[in-house]
């Protein structure tokens, strides 16, 4: 008995009459409870949200007014880089490390940074290490497996430094250059100034923000976009439709002194995004999102939903009665119910405005980017853009009703039972009519382009040249758009 005492760690031994009233109380619970799963459900509202913020910084101008130039330097030790850069390239951990930043003249120590993106970060090199993943039995890059029989267009030339299967769609009529996203970027960790960031204002200081933000998205400078345009008018898109979308601007972006040509600053859904929604609780849904009903353990949605604001006061029960409901009711039921559950015009110019754009890669593409804003005062639920860096991509001559994906992948069940009900394609037809007259006829997508072009150039570091060539490729682009969609049945009504 002696030789297994000393087997016992020391402190287990002193504190032995601790570790047994913890058994016998575990005893109770499985004697009152049995082998159940206790699930944890929050249901009471936090009343508190707001008051976590404790400074919100002013800043010397709008962090998103594009007619003045903004600049936006980070700075931090190459020990913090190199553990970021070993963490990443170890297991794909994207780890927040310490820096100061300076916006506009204002500085703002101890933000953190971390890498941003997931296929955009997959051509990522450092010290002759790649992060290009290839799939298991020997697939192509990038997690892309090309449907079967597919081959690009006839007379198609791939830009420079394109590689069969790395994900990049076949590009069409008018496909401006670069992108991003599902494409395989070449970015060298040895250029911090061009990599895809995200700026997190209270990751060190509890409760700051920047002009009511905890984060800032810095896109990435890829070889093929400098200045990702196609992204920019996008989101601008969006919200000229009047949809929920994100603001954006330019700047001139500086690491560790290394400078580049002005960055797209994108402004990130968060809590302080949510708040100016209203009242309501925000839902991320995640690339590896399913939208299938795994039953009420809410613990079964992590690899589904993320909820952004009101975490502790909401839960996911929502989505989860949602996500249900849209799986089990029937063409009769859904087309009854539906609008008591969603914002259906609202939903209907979303998914034209995902074709108007030829955007693959929206809630129903490999990405899942989408997110859900629930109204708590209404019961209901949109669907909210997100990530548009493969907007007006692809197959400028796509039609009204043509599939807009990279060949077998993806899909939503939402979106798919929408527009298979005919009153609900008929709401979609009428949507998208109006937002051709409103955005295309009379060529406001050009002017909100040209804008795009202008905020750029104002900025130090500006290649007018380059940015002049990616309006010109995009500017056909809206305008094949404009004459396939003007000659499309659903918008002529013939």
């Amino acid at each position: 008995m002696a030789q297994l005492k000393h087997r016992v760690p020391v402190r287990l031994r002193q504190n032995w009459r601790l570790v047994a009233l913890c058994a016998a109380f575990l005893a109770v619970c499985w004697g009152v409870f049995g082998s159940g799963t206790i699930r944890p459900y929050v249901t009471s509202a936090r009343a508190a949200e707001a008051g976590t913020v404790t400074t919100n910084l002013t800043g010397s101008k709008d962090l998103f007014d594009a007619s003045v130039p903004h600049d936006v330097r980070l700075t931090f030790t190459d020990e913090a880089y190199e553990d970021m850069l070993t963490e990443y390239f170890k297991d794909g951990e994207k780890k927040y490390v310490e820096a100061d930043l300076v916006i506009d003249g204002t500085r703002i120590p101890s933000v953190g940074v971390r890498l941003k993106g997931n296929s955009t970060l997959q051509g990522l090199t450092w010290k002759g290490q790649s992060k290009r993943r290839v799939m298991p039995g020997g697939g192509p890059p990038d997690g892309f497996q090309p449907p079967e029989g597919f081959q690009p267009p006839e007379g198609f030339q791939p830009p420079e430094g394109f590689q069969p299967g790395n994900g990049q769609p076949p590009p069409g009529n008018g496909r401006p250059p670069g992108g991003g996203g599902m494409m395989r970027a070449s970015l060298k960790a040895e250029e911090p100034e061009s990599l895809p960031w995200l700026i997190s204002f209270d990751e060190f200081v509890e409760g700051r923000r920047y002009q009511g933000h905890s984060q800032l998205a810095v896109r990435p400078s890829l070889s093929g976009s400098t200045a990702m345009l196609n992204e920019a008018l996008g989101i601008a898109v969006v919200g000229a439709a009047g949809e929920p979308t994100q603001r954006s601007t330019y700047g001139s972006f500086t690491v560790n002194g290394r400078a580049s040509t002005p960055r797209l600053l994108v402004e990130y859904l968060d809590e302080g995004y949510a708040e100016g929604l209203g009242d309501g609780v925000l839902y991320k849904s995640l690339a590896s999102s399913s939208f299938t009903y795994k039953g009420e353990d809410q613990t079964a949605y992590g690899t589904d939903f993320k909820q952004v604001d009101k975490v502790g006061g909401k839960d996911l029960q929502p989505v989860i009665d949602f996500v249900k409901w849209v799986n089990e009711s029937s063409a009769e039921e859904f087309a009854a119910g539906l609008a008591e559950r969603l914002d259906v015009e609202s939903f209907a110019r979303y998914v034209a405005l995902q074709n108007l754009m030829v955007n693959f890669d929206d809630m129903a593409g490999p990405g899942r980017n989408y997110y859900l804003w629930y109204d708590l005062a209404a019961g209901k639920f949109t669907v909210v853009t997100w990530d548009l860096n493969l907007a007006f991509n692809g197959d400028a001559t796509s039609g009204v009703h043509d599939t807009i994906s990279m060949g077998r992948m993806g899909g939503h069940p939402l979106k798919k039972k929408f527009l298979a009900d005919a009153g609900f394609k008929k709401l979609y037809e009428e949507q998208y009519r109006a937002l051709y007259a409103k955005l295309l006829a009379g060529d406001a997508a050009t002017g909100l382009l040209d804008k795009l072009v202008a905020a750029y150039n104002l900025n130090d570091g500006a290649d007018a040249a380059k940015v002049g060539e990616e309006a010109a490729t995009l500017r056909t682009f809206l305008e094949t758009r404009k004459k396939t969609l003007g000659a499309d049945q659903a918008i002529t009504g013939a």
